[in-house]
């Protein structure tokens, strides 16, 4: 389990450091269309839709790894009255509630994709389903991160908490 947990530690730093290359790109690409728009009177037709799609991407991969690091704020009020096998416990169902909303942004992501595969954005050149492959994406690293999340917890080994622990993969 060490050796998966190690190896989405570094899916997840990937991801994170992805997320900030978007982020930074799309604060270039927003500056580039300022600059353009008030200063040249021209305007670059590709830098929002570009912005939006990078700004989808970095949402959810920053979620995904999130999800992982248990950096997400959560409501846990009844977690302070119970015992600790009862934390376990609702906190497996919390990652499985999860799970399945992960499900849901594939399932649905990848439906979304498919009926805009044939649709073209003018401005990129590029197919309609480019806007909705970072729900997919994001989806796929959240299941997979709430999986590892459940697997961990199986083996006994520590799962993040907001507020609480890092994550150990020694």
């Amino acid at each position: 389990m060490k050796s998966v947990a190690r190896a989405l530690r570094h899916v997840a730093r990937l991801a994170l450091w992805l997320a900030a290359a978007g982020l930074v790109l799309m604060t270039v690409f927003i500056t580039g269309q300022v600059i353009a728009r008030y200063i040249f009177n021209d305007s670059l037709v590709w830098s929002e839709p570009a912005a939006v799609i990078l700004m989808g991407w970095f949402i959810f991969l920053g979620a995904a790894v999130g999800i992982r690091e248990g950096y997400h704020l959560s409501f846990d009020v009844l977690l302070y009255f119970l015992p600790s096998g009862a934390k376990l416990w609702l906190y497996s169902i919390s990652d499985l509630v999860v799970l399945g909303f992960a499900a849901g942004m594939v399932w649905f992501g990848s439906q979304l994709a498919l009926s805009a595969w044939d649709v073209k954005l003018p401005s990129l050149g590029i197919s309609g389903a480019f806007d909705f492959l970072p729900i997919v994406g994001g989806g796929v690293l959240i299941a997979l991160f709430s999986l590892e999340r459940l697997a961990r917890r199986a083996a006994g080994l520590p799962t993040a908490r907001f507020g609480e622990t890092d994550l150990v993969d020694e």
